[in-house]
């Protein structure tokens, strides 16, 4: 294909009402605005929140006492595997195009957060099994899934009596569960808390755009949901709540600012490629032309908050009634 008829095809080429005038719109100065200040505040909370000390533990755990840590091995990596098919699948059919969208950046990041876990969730059953040998016999129970009967064992062995048969306490008695439960994680395990509080509020909004705003508005001859489109915009939240549904990490609602400089880095993105030429906006409620775009950008902004707070509302309530209706069962590592 030549380089003519590429520009062509992607709409780099400079049109006459995208030139200066386009950008001296008094929609531009607003629309800037509304972008800009949701950045300088989030980046504010970021800088003065209080951080909670992250226990490796969390990264890795599942906060149920008696689900083998494996299974959440196995879980985090075959839905990485699974979305890392999917989104080759869209890369072979679209190439690089398919990155021009705010579903395909929030599916490729829910990908790193798996890949993050998988790799956590290997390095923490690995660690933890590499025990002298009395204790690699407790280890393995855990690893079976035989909490009970290892508790039985290690009552012997040390005196500690574990009332709630909490699975950290197989490893040389109260000594190792407390190393277990105080040892904190480095940069890489608050970086994939990172990105798991950020793909929250994104999946969640992706979500709810694609459905609740494209689909039923903006329809027609040209636009239709195939099945790797409806997999895209479901899949990507249902991986993630059955995730939190089985891991122990903290969800802070300051995550949200995290989340806010996501959708602020791609508006940025846009306003980038438009500036250098590209005509074509892949969602038309971006366009900066029309008078109501200042209110197309607030409502953008302002949904921010009903995404990430159902995700946080979510979390909350598993932390808070799951010790009452499951308190032999549930663990909380922090």
């Amino acid at each position: 294909m030549n380089t003519f008829a590429f520009t062509n095809r992607l709409g780099w080429e400079m049109p006459e009402d995208q030139g200066l005038a386009y950008w001296m719109r008094w929609q531009v100065f607003v629309c800037a605005l509304i972008a800009a200040l949701p950045s300088l505040i989030a980046m504010a909370v970021i800088l003065k929140a209080e951080k909670q000390p992250l226990s490796a533990a969390s990264l890795w755990a599942p906060c149920w006492k008696k689900l083998n840590p494996y299974w959440l091995l196995a879980y985090r990596g075959l839905v990485f595997l699974f979305m890392v098919l999917l989104l080759g699948q869209m890369v072979l059919l679209r190439g690089a195009f398919n990155f021009f969208f705010y579903t395909q950046w929030t599916f490729a990041l829910v990908i790193v957060y798996f890949a993050f876990g998988t790799m956590a969730s290997a390095h923490g059953c690995w660690t933890y099994s590499k025990q002298p040998i009395s204790e690699n016999e407790e280890t393995s129970c855990l690893l079976r899934g035989d909490v009970e009967q290892c508790h039985d064992a290690n009552l012997a062995l040390t005196g500690v009596k574990d009332r709630d048969g909490d699975i950290f306490s197989i490893f040389r008695g109260e000594q190792m569960h407390k190393r277990v439960h105080e040892e904190r994680t480095g940069l890489w395990g608050h970086f994939m808390q990172i990105v798991y509080q950020t793909s929250a509020g994104a999946v969640i909004l992706t979500d709810v755009v694609f459905w609740c705003l494209i689909v039923p508005f903006m329809s027609n001859v040209h636009f239709r949901v195939n099945l790797i489109m409806a997999c895209l915009h479901s899949l990507n939240a249902i991986f993630l709540l059955v995730d939190s549904a089985l891991n122990s990490l903290p969800f802070p609602f300051f995550g949200m600012a995290y989340f806010v400089l996501w959708s602020c880095i791609y508006v940025t993105f846009q306003w980038i490629l438009h500036a250098c030429g590209l005509k074509w906006w892949p969602y038309s409620f971006m366009d900066l032309s029309t008078p109501l775009a200042p209110l197309w950008y607030l409502a953008m902004a302002l949904i921010h908050i009903p995404c990430f707070g159902i995700f946080y509302l979510i979390a909350k309530a598993k932390n808070s009634y799951f010790p009452k209706v499951f308190p032999t069962s549930y663990r909380q590592l922090f």
